[in-house]
């Protein structure tokens, strides 16, 4: 998944929310039923950002097995970039896989969620660019 459909699912994601809210507001209902109305949507908008991030999870778990591989055939500079780029994601994926958690517990907020995506989005990028280069460092 590139980094900019990423941007553009959470930016869809957002901008239904902000259009259903905005519709509901002005909508000639009772505010229990507001209320609930807003509930759901926010639910389900939560649990869509999560189907995301679980789907992103994937994503780096198989690129960090592909980095793995192709770091035994790198050389030095390029290897301990790919290094680096490993680290990295793996800690992404360990924060993703923590907040995935938390979430089931109903623990989790917005912001967590959302600096889950954007850390695993630019792990995932990161990624991708370092397994496009061939063993000299340069794009394949």
């Amino acid at each position: 998944m590139s980094k900019s459909t990423n941007k553009f699912a959470l930016g869809t994601i957002f901008a239904a929310a902000f259009g259903y809210l905005t519709g509901i507001l002005t909508a000639p209902k009772s505010g229990k039923e507001t209320r609930h109305d807003i509930q759901d949507k926010a639910s389900k908008a939560k649990m869509d950002a999560e189907r995301q991030l679980k789907k992103m999870h994937s994503e780096l778990s198989h690129l960090i097995d592909q980095g793995k591989e192709k770091a035994s055939s790198l050389k030095s500079k390029t290897k301990t970039e790919l290094d680096g780029a490993l680290d990295q994601a793996k800690s992404a994926k360990d924060k993703a896989r923590e907040l995935l958690s938390t979430l089931h517990d109903g623990d989790a907020d917005d912001k967590d969620l959302q600096k889950a995506v954007k850390d695993v989005n630019k792990a995932i990028e990161h990624l991708k660019k370092y397994l496009a280069k061939d063993g000299n460092g340069k794009k394949a």
